[in-house]
């Protein structure tokens, strides 16, 4: 059993009301359990919203709005779940500033990214549970 950032699974919770849906990921539903999560939206941020990336450690929208708040609650949401179902491995979408892992864009919205964690990913790390993305998927 692992949590999936729900995006990949197909449900249209992304800031731009799509989903990321992943095959390789859909692949894993024959073999294992997979607990859908949106950290974004468990931290109270609607479906669509403004991009947001993060910067100075804070998450900003591209308006400027400061979100941060919203990410770190919805990473604590999904924290809960984790230790709800002992889940000790997580699969979450790469780039996100809420479940980049090892690579987040850069807070210019000009599509580069950086070496860095998304929220979600580094409460999850610190808590002991391993974070891998879609890309790292086999």
């Amino acid at each position: 059993m692992k949590l999936c950032s729900a995006c990949l699974l197909g449900v249209k919770c992304r800031y731009n009301g799509k989903d990321a849906r992943n095959k390789k990921v859909m692949g894993l539903l024959k073999k294992e359990i997979l607990i859908p999560v949106c950290p974004e939206q468990l931290g109270g941020l609607p479906t669509p919203r403004e991009p947001a990336e993060i910067r100075g450690g804070r998450v900003i929208t591209k308006s400027g709005i400061d979100v941060t708040e919203n990410f770190k609650r919805g990473a604590k949401e999904v924290l809960k779940i984790a230790k709800l179902f002992g889940i000790s491995e997580a699969i979450l979408k790469q780039g996100s500033p809420s479940c980049g892992c090892g690579r987040i864009y850069n807070g210019t919205f000009s599509g580069k990214t950086i070496k860095g964690d998304g929220v979600t990913t580094a409460l999850l790390k610190k808590n002991g549970i391993r974070v891998i993305t879609e890309e790292d998927l086999p």
